[in-house]
């Protein structure tokens, strides 16, 4: 199978990875991507895995992220920008573009993402849609 963030690359060797075990996440864009192939997979428990402790969507928020991400069908991912967020930083942002079916239209979620570290390994703090 390939990976939902990247068509050039095997879900195996990318994401998959992540998705097993989060300390295999070395980058905030790397989580970015893990986070994008989740919603394409519908993977809700790494979302919540992945996502900081003060921002986390609470178990309401999270049956209606379940049931979006299986009505909508992702077409791709587009990574714009990234500042910071290397192995060896401690925050890093992430600007991209997510494409989506929706109803029969094409929907784009452009967004401006904010990562840190909590408890050793990156997580989505919040971001800011375009």
């Amino acid at each position: 199978m390939q990976c939902p963030c990247n068509p050039d690359k095997k879900y195996i060797n990318c994401c998959k990875k992540a998705h097993d075990n989060i300390l295999n996440v070395t980058t905030s864009e790397n989580l970015m991507r893990s986070r994008y192939s989740a919603f394409v997979l519908a993977n809700i428990e790494y979302l919540q895995k992945s996502h900081h402790s003060k921002t986390r969507p609470s178990k309401r928020e999270k049956k209606e992220t379940l049931q979006w991400t299986k009505a909508v069908e992702w077409l791709k991912l587009e990574v714009l920008n990234t500042s910071e967020g290397t192995i060896n930083d401690t925050k890093g942002t992430v600007e991209f573009k997510a494409f989506f079916m929706e109803n029969g239209s094409m929907n784009v979620i452009h967004e401006n993402s904010r990562f840190c570290k909590e408890n050793e390994h990156w997580v989505y703090l919040d971001g800011k849609h375009s």
